[in-house]
């Protein structure tokens, strides 16, 4: 079984289900997480996507965690089917407590899949949090990192410094597609070498530092077909793992997923 731990549909932003079961169909992926948009707090097409789908789909929602009633509006997801909750690694409650809502994920048992910059992830700050919450996982998002390559010398030592995060045992991170690490190779598209050997580093280092089982490999549907594209977000990844065990396979393309967000063993 192929699991996709990051996926966006929309009726109105991006594509709709159809087009990620399209993808999904041709690349032989049996489920996917449905990730909502930052902004987006509507979450009623991920869950008809889920009703109509759901030996397929889970959803990942998205809420204001500024409103008054974010807690409350997260245990009501929570109780309609939600399977995650997303949150940026500043995200604060107003109030009393700043960590209300990352408190409410933990209590509802919903994992946090995390969207933001390296800067933000190895802030003390966020150390703090994961300490606060030991029971709450966090998946780091596209390798605790946005969506952009590695430019220069300097953004490749700051994605390495997210790796100390291993530390902490409820977190966990998702791995895009190589084309969200590196440049794509001048050659590439001659039948070159696609992105040379830097994803596949990280990759690497990332296997060390984390161990299979917190790693998950996501696609980021449909963004990733204006890099490398669907399938090869997949086959590059899969063929970064060949020389690995079964079992390390297995469990980044879908035992991980498969624990996290359907709570399956």
């Amino acid at each position: 079984m192929l699991i996709d731990s990051h996926a966006h549909v929309s009726p109105v932003w991006y594509e709709p289900v159809e087009t990620l079961l399209g993808q999904m169909a041709r690349h032989g992926v049996a489920r996917a997480v449905l990730t909502q948009m930052i902004g987006q707090a509507d979450n009623r097409y991920l869950a008809d996507c889920v009703q109509a789908h759901p030996s397929r789909f889970a959803s990942v929602v998205w809420i204001d965690p500024a409103a008054p009633d974010a807690a409350q509006a997260l245990a009501r997801l929570a109780e309609q089917g939600a399977a995650g909750v997303r949150l940026r690694p500043g995200a604060r409650s107003p109030g009393p407590d700043p960590l209300a809502i990352w408190r409410a994920a933990e209590a509802c048992g919903l994992p946090v899949s995390c969207v933001g910059h390296a800067e933000a992830f190895t802030a003390p700050a966020f150390a703090e949090l994961l300490q606060a919450v030991p029971g709450l996982t966090v998946v780091l998002e596209h390798l605790g990192d946005t969506s952009k390559p590695m430019a220069s010398e300097a953004d490749g030592e700051l994605r390495y410094t997210v790796l100390r995060l291993a530390r902490f045992d409820n977190v966990s991170l998702k791995v895009p597609g190589l084309g969200e690490l590196v440049p794509r190779a001048a050659n590439a598209l001659c039948g070159g070498a696609t992105f040379g050997t830097a994803g596949a580093a990280l990759l690497e280092a990332a296997i060390a530092a984390f161990g299979a089982p917190r790693l998950m490999w996501g696609s980021d549907f449909p963004v990733v077909s204006s890099r490398e594209g669907y399938g090869n977000a997949l086959a590059l990844v899969r063929e970064c793992l060949l020389d690995h065990p079964a079992a390390v396979r297995d469990a980044i393309l879908s035992g991980t997923a498969r624990r996290v967000f359907w709570k399956e063993t």
